[in-house]
C-alpha cells in the first residue's frame, strides 16, 4: 500500500510531511517524496528511492519554510522502484500524489502523447497529473473543474492530493474507493491516507466521501460532489 500526507497552515510543512510519512511506514513502500510551495508559488520537489531516511537526507540540504505541501510513500505497481517513478509527479504547474490504481492509464497516456505530452516515468500517476494539466489548460478552468473532468475520465480506485502553483494556499483532494481522512485544528489543515498520520496533531477529523472533492486551506475545508 501507499501513503499520502498533506499540510497547509501556519507552520513549516516539511517537518509535518516527514513525520506523517514515518507514521505510515507500516503500510510498506519502496520510495518517498514531497513537494512544498512557497507563498510566491515557487515549488520544491524532492524524491528518493528506498527508505524515508534517504528522503530526509536530501531534505536536510533543501530545508524550506513553506507552509503547504504534500508527500507520499510509494509501493511499486506500474514501474520499478526508482526516483523517476516516485511521487509526487508533476505536469507543468501541477503536482500530484496518488494511492490506488488507474486502470485505463495506458489509454490516457496514448491520448496525451498524441496531444504532445511526453512521459518521464512508467507510472499510472503521471498519466493522471498530465490529464489534469490537459483539462486545466485546454478549457482555462480552475482546480475543481479540472479535477471533475479528470475523475469522469479515469477508471479505477484512487485517492488524489493535488497542488497548483497558481493556487499556492490550497490543496485539492479527491477519492474513489480508496480511503482519505482530513483533519482541522487552529489554523492548520491536514490530509492523510490513514488516521495515525494526523492523530498527534488533531482529533477533529473528517472522512471525505466517495466521489467527493475537497479544498483544503489554512484551518478550513470545503467539500464538493462530483458533477
Amino acid at each position: 500500500m501507499c501513503g499520502i500526507v498533506g499540510y497547509v497552515g501556519k507552520n513549516e510543512a516539511q517537518g509535518f510531511l516527514l513525520s506523517g510519512l514515518k507514521r505510515l511506514e507500516y503500510r510498506g513502500y519502496d520510495s518517498a517524496g514531497i513537494v512544498s510551495i512557497a507563498e510566491d508559488g515557487e515549488a520544491t520537489l524532492i524524491r528518493a528511492k528506498g527508505k524515508i531516511a534517504n528522503l530526509e537526507e536530501k531534505l536536510a540540504k533543501n530545508r524550506r519554510t513553506d507552509k503547504i505541501g504534500i508527500g507520499h510513500t510509494r509501493w511499486a505497481t506500474h514501474g520499478e522502484p526508482s526516483e523517476e517513478n516516485a511521487h509526487p509527479h508533476q505536469a507543468g504547474s501541477i503536482y500530484l500524489v496518488h494511492n490506488g490504481i488507474i486502470e485505463n492509464y495506458q489509454e490516457i497516456r496514448d491520448k496525451l502523447t498524441r496531444k504532445g505530452y511526453t512521459f518521464y516515468s512508467q507510472t499510472d500517476t503521471e498519466a493522471a497529473v498530465k490529464l489534469i494539466d490537459y483539462y486545466y489548460k485546454k478549457y482555462n478552468i480552475g482546480p475543481i473543474d479540472a479535477l471533475n473532468k479528470t475523475m469522469v475520465r479515469i477508471r479505477g480506485s484512487y485517492a488524489l492530493a493535488v497542488m497548483f502553483d497558481d493556487y499556492p494556499g490550497e490543496i485539492w483532494v479527491a477519492r474513489k474507493d480508496s480511503p482519505m481522512v482530513i483533519g482541522v485544528n487552529d489554523g492548520e489543515t491536514y490530509v492523510a491516507s490513514d488516521v495515525p498520520a494526523i492523530l498527534k496533531f488533531t482529533r477533529n477529523v473528517y472522512y471525505i466521501g466517495n466521489l467527493e472533492i475537497a479544498r483544503l486551506q489554512k484551518g478550513e475545508v470545503d467539500f464538493y460532489n462530483l458533477d
